[in-house]
């Protein structure tokens, strides 16, 4: 299977911070129209888009990806040339000062540079900041570190945004594959808004749920920090737990079957399974709310614009080969969805075979 990687250079391209996610909102829309999927949205803003399976009656399966990244959003202008802004998402305060932004203002784009900026009460997360700007830009305004769009410099993507623009972006790259050829289980992608400021749309989606159904199987995608042991390059990531939890057991057995099948068949693919305690990721809510729920995720570099080796923002990073792989392994997931039984059935049948022949040892 080979991808052009249109639909992750266009998603990592769109403005977004927490709770100004419109630009990627309305590019999912667009997408859904053109392919005749049908798309739902909650009051709160979350997008459900749903490929219907043939058999109706087996539970979906529903792959969810956030629409943010760490920016900032405008408040006021102190003077014509002078923002107030505050900004949203984990990223150190030290790190702004001086950095080079870009404002996303009534179809503009307005350049600027970072004065000042302040931290939380713990004095290292950025929450306030004063930008010195080109033009005047509108309150409520999106701002991203000026760190340049998608593009390609050998095996990498570097891009101002892949978390979790490149893990939505697989989830689209998926569907869009799917629509051709529907697997037999209905397959889903729910886009949830503001997990940079803890989880709040997949919160709304769990609490108040008008997009989700108890009986839906969820695949929480991320882009998550690399890790000594989980390196670029290595392929994709079955993700088994973060840095609050673990994810559920019998559905991750049930990737990892689906990528062992999956590497038998395609020497290319490349995968591993790895808890990735760099953050906490929305599977961790599905898991607090009683969602069925794993995650699967590509290494990334310069988590959040940080890069902590030269303490300044830098573009985020992933391997094409990984980003590649993970959409190859959803697609095996969701083709392969109906034949899942909960309670790690298929590894009971395995150990029981053998337990069987064996037993007969255990007497005395």
């Amino acid at each position: 299977m080979k991808s052009n990687l249109r639909i992750l250079h266009e998603v990592c391209a769109l403005p977004t911070a927490p709770f100004v996610e419109d630009a990627v909102m309305a590019y999912a829309r667009q997408f859904a129209r053109q392919r005749g999927i049908s798309i739902s949205e909650d009051r709160t803003g979350n997008l459900l888009l749903e490929l219907p399976g043939s058999k109706r009656r087996s539970p979906r399966w529903v792959f969810t990806a956030h629409m943010d990244h760490p920016g900032f959003i405008a408040e006021r202008m102190i003077d014509s040339h002078t923002l107030a802004a505050t900004f949203r998402g984990y990223v150190f305060a030290e790190y702004l000062r001086g950095q080079k932004v870009r404002f996303f203002s009534d179809g503009a784009e307005i350049t600027g540079r970072v004065l000042s900026a302040e931290g939380d009460k713990e004095a290292s997360r950025a929450s306030k900041a004063k930008i010195k700007v080109a033009h005047p830009v509108a309150p409520g305004s999106a701002g991203m570190f000026d760190q340049g769009t998608s593009r390609v410099k050998g095996k990498k993507f570097f891009s101002r945004a892949i978390d979790d623009l490149g893990g939505l972006a697989a989830a689209l790259e998926m569907l869009d594959r799917l629509s051709k050829k529907p697997p037999p289980c209905t397959i889903a992608v729910l886009l949830t808004r503001a997990e940079e400021e803890g989880f709040i749309g997949a919160m709304a989606a769990c609490l108040k749920p008008q997009l989700l159904r108890k009986t839906d199987y969820l695949i929480a995608i991320e882009t998550s920090a690399m890790q000594p042991y989980a390196r670029q390059g290595d392929g994709c990531i079955i993700r088994i737990g973060d840095r609050t939890s673990i994810f559920n057991s019998s559905l991750s057995y049930f990737i990892n079957e689906a990528a062992e099948r999956l590497k038998k068949h395609d020497k290319t693919f490349l995968y591993q399974r790895c808890l990735m305690p760099g953050g906490t990721c929305e599977a961790t809510v599905y898991d607090m709310y009683g969602y069925q729920a794993g995650s699967i995720c590509v290494p990334l570099g310069n988590y959040h614009n940080m890069d902590r080796e030269k303490k300044t923002i830098g573009p985020e990073f992933i391997d094409v080969a990984d980003w590649q792989n993970m959409v190859k392994l959803f697609i095996a997931v969701a083709r392969a969805g109906h034949e899942y039984q909960p309670g790690l059935k298929s590894l009971r049948v395995k150990l029981e075979k053998r337990f069987r022949g064996l037993a007969k040892f255990l007497d005395r």
